[in-house]
């Protein structure tokens, strides 16, 4: 099985909105439905799993419902933290599928991952046991502990911003987080899986994402993601780029209408 954990726990704090941000309507859609609609449209997704806050639970299955979200095995309450919220997620989906099953961990207002990314780190977790998606750092990154004097700079050419999905063994990563579940300290500085696994020593392989994979976080967000949208809808009506996604969607209900004996019939059943 590969399971997408998706994360919607944000509370709009630096969005400014009064709804958290992965509610919020972009061109007349929740910025989370439009998240979750990547992985139902993945041909190679088979479950997704959905950790968020209790309050929007079922405002959240009216969502699901009106957008035909029809490969979420569940809504799972989140926790204290981020991370105590996937891992509720992992657990859920653990007790469902098989412990080799892959999961992409996914934040539910990162709207705008590839397709083939998506396929990539399905494929880096069965070559190498792990994927985290990550992009070439295109400025300088400054290291510094007090936000006021730099203390180091790695170089430009070594330098990555990881993003998500990140990808693992259902098994491994249910693993990883016990043992820091078991620490003193928990989650604290915690951001991520790639953080957690990096901390116990193993090494995370990487996966190059694409670039307009963007966490909706602030208002300047949210005009970035609209342009991006508006860019995939001109690659579509002009024949050139990102068209995978609409051909898994129109292909995954082919095989629909086939299993059901309707194929080449319109749907309609013949006096």
């Amino acid at each position: 099985m590969n399971i997408a954990i998706i994360f919607a726990g944000g509370s709009g704090v630096r969005m400014g909105a009064g709804v958290p941000k992965q509610f919020l309507e972009i061109n007349g859609k929740p910025i989370l439905i439009h998240t979750l609609q990547l992985f139902e449209e993945h041909e190679e997704i088979d479950r997704i799993y959905l950790a968020m806050n209790a309050d929007y639970i079922r405002y959240a299955q009216q969502l699901v419902l009106d957008y035909r979200i029809d490969k979420l095995a569940a809504i799972v309450p989140g926790g204290e933290t981020a991370q105590d919220s996937i891992y509720n997620a992992l657990k859920k989906a653990a007790e469902e599928n098989p412990e080799d099953s892959i999961v992409l961990i996914h934040d539910g207002v990162r709207p705008v991952v590839a397709y083939e990314v998506i396929s990539e780190n399905i494929e880096a977790v069965k070559e190498y046991g792990s994927a985290i998606t990550s992009t070439l750092c295109y400025e300088t990154i400054l290291l510094s502990s007090d936000g006021c004097s730099v203390d180091s700079l790695p170089l430009r050419k070594e330098s990555y911003s990881a993003q998500a999905p990140q990808s693992f063994y259902l098994k491994d990563i249910i693993e990883a987080h016990e043992m820091i579940r078991a620490t003193e300290s928990r989650y604290e500085n915690m951001v991520d899986a790639c953080t957690i696994y990096n901390a116990l020593g193993r090494k995370p392989h990487m996966v190059i994402g694409n670039r307009g994979n963007i966490k909706v976080t602030t208002p300047e967000d949210v005009y970035m993601f609209r342009a991006l949208l508006q860019y995939k809808e001109n690659e579509q009506a002009f024949g050139f780029g990102l068209t995978n996604r609409l051909a898994a969607k129109m292909n995954r209900y082919r095989r629909k209408e086939a299993a059901e004996g309707t194929a080449g019939s319109g749907g309609k059943e013949e006096a």
